[in-house]
């Protein structure tokens, strides 16, 4: 029997449960970043089973969690082959045959499905709802939950079940610093956690953050690793990346930070300096230019003493920096900067 389920697919108390994968090992986004999450062990079997070959489109990979509470069974479902592809509803349909076949195999009562190929993925609901429908419904004693598009839970009310890990420098300067740019229970956003972080590495904290030149000012894509693992034990909010993050310091997190910081004055100095760094322009859109500002600086030698220059490299930056920041504000940033001795952080990621 078929019937429509909403909110938290990884919390519905069905048999067995489906992830939707690619065939190489990464789980970064959407339900997938979900289950890595909840489900550390799933994940370290699908990596495994990926660099071993033998995670291939059409067939599912199975993973009995050894629980007497269900989910019994992550299935772990391959809905493209590689994370950067679109998925293709011949895959889906494929896959379903196979899926049918764990089913009846496990004796599964209750298996819970997300939208498979949808998403991330690129698949229309319309057409993938349907294949669904014609591949399952004759399992008239299975009872098949489906989840569509949106039902994801709210950042802060995802399962988490990583490990705790232990506080790091690197861990303990992060939560410090967002600690100091808001107030007491301030949720921040994902762009603001990368340029405070940026600003960090910048000030001479070697954080082995990789800053690239991305769409909204320097972004680097291993923070998300850092955030993912502190998630639900140091910080509440970062979600699974299918939604805005609002990401909050946890009380317990922000003292052990502090603890583990106590005495080191390098890492006093390089905060505070960041701190009047950004003082005024703490918010997403201020932090950002002054983040693009501060790269173009340091990655253009000629910049610092022309700021002509400085604001038609910002404004050829793309056709959204050229559309919201204004020469004035630019022009501001710029010797924001330079009066507080940032001009030419030439070591800056």
């Amino acid at each position: 029997m078929i019937t429509f389920s909403k909110g938290d697919l990884l919390q519905s108390g069905a048999e067995a449960v489906i992830n939707t994968v690619n065939c190489v090992g990464v789980m970064g986004k959407g339900i997938a970043l979900q289950f890595k999450q909840a489900f550390p062990r799933n994940y370290d079997a699908y990596r495994r089973a990926c660099d071993a070959g033998e995670v291939r489109l059409g067939e599912m990979f199975v993973f009995d969690t050894g629980s007497m509470i269900n989910p019994r069974w992550i299935i772990n479902f391959p809905t493209k082959g590689h994370w950067k592809a679109k998925s293709r509803l011949s895959d889906i349909e494929t896959g379903l045959e196979d899926l049918k076949r764990v089913i009846l195999e496990n004796g599964i009562r209750s298996i819970a499905v997300p939208p498979l190929g949808c998403g991330n993925g690129g698949l229309d609901w319309a057409e993938v709802e349907p294949v669904i429908r014609r591949a399952l419904g004759d399992l008239n004693e299975v009872d098949v939950r489906l989840f569509a598009p949106g039902a994801a839970p709210k950042v802060d009310e995802m399962r988490v079940g990583t490990t705790r890990p232990n506080m790091s420098r690197g861990r303990a300067l992060v939560l410090t610093l967002l600690g100091l740019y808001g107030a007491a229970g301030y949720r921040h956003s994902l762009l603001e956690v990368q340029k405070l972080t940026y600003f960090l590495q910048a000030a001479g904290e070697d954080l082995k953050l990789g800053f690239q030149k991305y769409q909204y000012g320097p972004y680097a894509e291993n923070l998300n690793h850092v955030l993912q693992r502190i998630e639900g034990h140091f910080i509440r909010g970062y979600g699974d990346r299918s939604q805005a993050a609002e990401i909050a310091v946890l009380e317990g997190g922000r003292r052990e930070a502090e603890a583990y910081l106590a005495g080191d004055e390098a890492a006093r100095d390089r905060l505070d300096r960041v701190a009047e760094l950004i003082a005024g322009f703490e918010t997403p859109y201020g932090l950002e230019l002054l983040s693009t500002v501060h790269w173009v600086l340091v990655h253009d030698a000629e910049a610092s003493g022309d700021p002509d220059r400085v604001v038609q490299a910002v404004h050829a930056w793309n056709s959204r920096k050229a559309a919201v920041m204004r020469e004035p504000h630019i022009r501001t940033a710029l010797d924001h900067l330079q009066r507080n001795g940032w001009a030419n952080r030439a070591h800056a990621a």
